[in-house]
């Protein structure tokens, strides 16, 4: 079973030599790695000329956004199973590739999730929190939750058939993306309770004033275009939530001494 995992680049020369690592260490080895650069202006076109041993594919043009750069890596992929894997996030674990294969054998599910650690950005081995799929429910999309996207594996055949990215959304595609695979579509996903990999903090969705307003309304457009009611006090009330789990989690943290979220 042939798993294409693809990766959208612009100006990530500090982070890109670690995601292409954690490809190359992985012990499933029927892996196409697709990247797709949207013609950088530092080094990063360099560092992916010069892991041609890892990276099967690459592009380098512009494009209008990652969600445009990820469907081109879609177009040029021939794996059975498809799955994204951001220019600064990468596998902390050997066997992430293989765990997911061995879930999509064993269960003959149409799709995969997991966990993710979301580290400081400026050093990787300091988590800031546990980001688990495992408390998820469709209908927390009304509120502007989501699973963690980067560990989302899907079969060619059902991406095929839904549909890639939309591109006409600058944040959150991969809401509605999501969206329309779970819940309007309702497609058969397995949860496995693993941290595949981990996310920096920060990047183009980091939590500027703009960037909420932008996606919260684009939020609430794929829930719209999904037929799905929420309106802005659903959509907003996340932002509380997060932040009591956020205490909550550094209360137990100090308490026991270690995250048991794991």
């Amino acid at each position: 079973m042939k798993v294409s995992i693809i990766t959208a680049t612009y100006n990530s020369a500090s982070t890109i030599h670690k995601t292409i690592g954690s490809i190359a260490e992985q012990d499933y080895k029927d892996i196409e790695f697709i990247v797709v650069d949207g013609n950088s202006t530092d080094d990063t076109l360099a560092i992916i000329r010069s892991h041609t041993d890892t990276i099967h594919k690459w592009i380098s043009e512009p494009d209008t956004g990652m969600y445009q750069a990820i469907n081109k890596g879609i177009q040029v992929s021939t794996g059975d199973i498809i799955g994204i894997l951001n220019s600064d996030d990468f596998y902390h674990r050997k066997d992430a590739i293989s765990q997911i294969v061995q879930t999509f054998e064993s269960t003959g599910t149409e799709s995969v999730l997991a966990d993710v650690l979301i580290v400081q950005r400026t050093d990787e081995t300091k988590v800031h929190r546990y980001y688990s799929s495992g408390h998820f429910r469709p209908w927390k999309f009304r509120f502007g939750f989501m699973p963690a996207h980067p560990t989302f594996f899907v079969k060619r055949e059902i991406l095929e058939k839904i549909g890639p990215y939309k591109e006409n959304y600058k944040l959150t595609s991969d809401f509605e993306f999501l969206i329309r695979y779970l819940w309007t579509n309702k497609i058969k996903c397995h949860y496995i309770p693993i941290d595949l990999l981990s996310m920096r903090r920060g990047g183009m969705s980091s939590p500027s004033l703009k960037n909420i307003f932008l996606k919260n309304r684009e939020n609430l457009q794929g829930l719209r275009e999904n037929n799905i009611y929420s309106n802005y006090l659903f959509i907003s009330s996340r932002y509380l939530i997060k932040a009591l789990y956020m205490l909550w989690y550094r209360i137990k943290h100090v308490i026991f001494g270690k995250d048991f979220n794991h």
